[in-house]
């Protein structure tokens, strides 16, 4: 698979377009569940000496009741959709590395001329983990998804405005930016580690994602971290990891982390 990201159009005055970004990786992609309204896919990072990374995960799911939405800062908050808003629509969510959310999207299929094609509403997500680290003008970005199956595999572009957000107020925006992800079958890398890695801690992270839903379920929630939610991603790979060595986890240490860095939606904010 392959990652590019062009800034294209200068919103701001005197903004000077960034350096583009390229990369590219080896990626084993999982149907973890697989039903008529119901589709979750697990991305799994196989670095060239084996090393496997547990990676971002989607789920999608038809004529959803609801979906979590970036409101503000590490703050996302559920939001009931209208059976206008998802009549005949697939909606998209978005998962970090732990299984944090990220962002949702919901849209129809369109297969007109033999490929199917996926568009989504403009929703917004934080700030992206390839800039955290380089970036401190803008602190959000604006996004429409569409998603192409391709012969190859299956292509993602990213129509991304960088804003700047203060809470759910947006007060500036620098630039447009055109995002391209292209994830092309290949035989040419042995995915055997990521597909043992997923046999011995599937049920661990499957635990996880139950802990997630249950936040996600009391209307939303905070995340007490940094942008890049290391803390989160530390503590629960620490974990996966003892799981891998045939260690048995209790719920409790799952639990632990939960109590450390997720917070309940705040009264105020879920009330929006």
């Amino acid at each position: 698979m392959s990652f590019n990201f062009w800034e294209t159009v200068p919103l701001k005055a005197d903004y000077e377009a960034r350096t583009t970004k390229e990369s590219g990786a080896r990626e084993l992609v999982l149907v973890i569940e697989d039903s008529p309204s119901r589709i979750v896919l697990q991305h799994l990072l196989v670095a060239p000496n084996g090393h496997v990374t547990k990676h971002w995960r989607q789920d999608w799911t038809f004529e959803a009741a609801s979906r979590f939405e970036y409101v503000a800062h590490q703050t996302w908050r559920m939001r009931a959709l209208t059976a206008e808003e998802t009549a005949g629509r697939w909606t998209q969510c978005v998962f970090e590395v732990s299984d944090a959310p990220r962002y949702c999207g919901t849209g129809r299929w369109n297969h007109a001329y033999g490929n199917a094609t996926w568009t989504s509403d403009r929703t917004w997500r934080p700030l992206p983990r390839r800039e955290h680290t380089v970036r401190e003008d803008y602190n959000a970005l604006n996004v429409e998804n569409r998603h192409t199956i391709t012969p190859m595999g299956w292509t993602h572009e990213q129509d991304n405005t960088k804003a700047i957000r203060e809470g759910e107020r947006t007060v500036g925006v620098l630039t447009r930016e055109f995002g391209f992800n292209d994830y092309r079958r290949t035989t040419d890398t042995d995915f055997g580690p990521a597909r043992r890695y997923w046999a011995a801690t599937a049920p661990f992270w499957a635990d996880v994602r139950s802990r997630w839903q249950q936040a996600l379920d009391t209307g939303g929630l905070v995340l007490d971290t940094g942008i890049d939610g290391m803390p989160v991603i530390i503590g629960l790979f620490q974990l996966a990891a003892r799981v891998e060595q045939g260690e048995v986890v209790a719920p409790e240490a799952i639990e632990r982390v939960f109590a450390r860095h997720v917070e309940p939606l705040p009264a105020t904010v879920a009330a929006r």
